[in-house]
């Protein structure tokens, strides 16, 4: 929802009791991201009162500070996601729930909790190499749990309430590079860099399944990225929006198959549905020009040079001088770099033509 049109529904409000809690209103919005956070803050701290029996316990690592604070930050952002999209659900700003509803929520919380979970555990892992051999004391174990969960939940709910497709794609970006940063830091196997990125997921422990679940909400929430993303984006292709929606899906059903199969138990099927990534990419790319026919030309020429950059790495990979992890990184970032243009570009041509938008 526009600030436009948040105006124009205060205008026609009633006046209301200052006193009165009213929902639509920013302000309330604020407050209730406040109080989500607050609430965290006290329900993390009073478990964390149980957890650690009010004693001294280690920056990071197991038992320490840090762990419970991140497990505890996951949860109260994945809830917190939850609540606030319920919450416009009630006030009528979100879409009756439906299956992909349902499965864009669970992505969204899921991207969420990770982020929180990754985030606050890298700070304690740095913070311990800061404090080497220090302890944090009681009281403030309480404190420095609740306030990442307060932390998280508030930004989570804020998140949740104000979700539009560029915060969408950021969510993405940041979670997808948490999740395989994650994966590359406890990768059994140091050497996994030798082969390929899917290397990542290849063993069964904790760091292969980190990294084909995040491979996999990914490529979910980039379907949802392109349902929602070609929605009223002007074109004189009749045809266009339909094709680049597509394109765009296929995109992100085959990233989710990367983690579905991984390499060392479906070879075939996995370096299949990787490969058909790509191409479907350099479809996109290629036939954008034609079907949205408003494109900026800059943008378009930028996509054909990330095309381009893709290419000359995989012709460096064929004849020995790259590896196909420095390929698959540089490829995987070019793609997500275009999408969130894309994005921004397809929102500033429905922005133009909105009536009056001249003005």
């Amino acid at each position: 929802m526009t600030q436009t049109s948040l105006d124009s529904a205060a205008e026609r409000r009633e006046p209301v009791n200052p006193g009165v809690f009213d929902t639509s209103s920013q302000r309330s919005l604020e407050s209730l991201a406040l109080a989500v956070g607050a609430t965290s803050f006290v329900l993390v701290a009073l478990v964390a009162l149980v957890a650690f029996g009010f004693q001294a316990a280690p920056i990071a690592g197991p038992g320490s500070v840090g762990q419970f604070a991140a497990i505890a930050s996951g949860i109260a952002a994945m809830l917190s996601v939850i609540a606030g999209r319920i919450l416009l659900r009630v006030r009528g700003e979100a879409p009756r729930a439906r299956i992909l509803g349902y499965l864009d929520l669970a992505a969204l919380s899921f991207a969420h909790g990770v982020i929180a979970l990754l985030g606050w555990t890298l700070l304690a892992v740095i913070l311990e190499h800061a404090f080497i051999g220090a302890e944090v004391f009681a009281l403030p174990v309480l404190i420095l749990s609740g306030a990442a969960a307060a932390m998280s939940g508030y930004v989570s709910f804020f998140s949740a309430t104000h979700m539009d497709l560029q915060l969408l794609a950021v969510v993405l970006a940041v979670f997808l590079v948490f999740g395989v940063m994650a994966s590359m830091l406890t990768a059994s196997d140091p050497d996994w860099w030798k082969d390929n990125l899917s290397a990542l997921g290849m063993s069964s422990n904790v760091s292969a399944f980190a990294f084909n679940i995040t491979i996999i909400v990914a490529g979910f929430l980039v379907t949802t990225l392109a349902r929602y993303a070609t929605r009223g984006i002007p074109t004189g292709n009749p045809k266009g929006i339909g094709r680049v929606r597509v394109s765009l899906i296929v995109v992100g059903v085959f990233l989710g198959l990367v983690g579905v199969f991984p390499v060392d138990q479906f070879f075939a099927v996995h370096t299949g549905v990787a490969s058909g990534m790509v191409v479907a990419f350099g479809v996109l790319v290629i036939g954008l020009p034609t079907w949205i026919t408003g494109m900026p030309r800059p943008f378009v020429v930028l996509g054909w040079l990330f095309l381009a950059v893709t290419l000359v790495l995989a012709v460096l990979f064929a004849v020995g001088y790259y590896t196909l992890t420095a390929v698959e990184l540089v490829a995987g970032i070019l793609v997500f770099t275009w999408i969130v243009l894309f994005i921004r570009n397809g929102a500033a041509l429905e922005q133009d033509a909105r009536p009056g938008s001249a003005d």
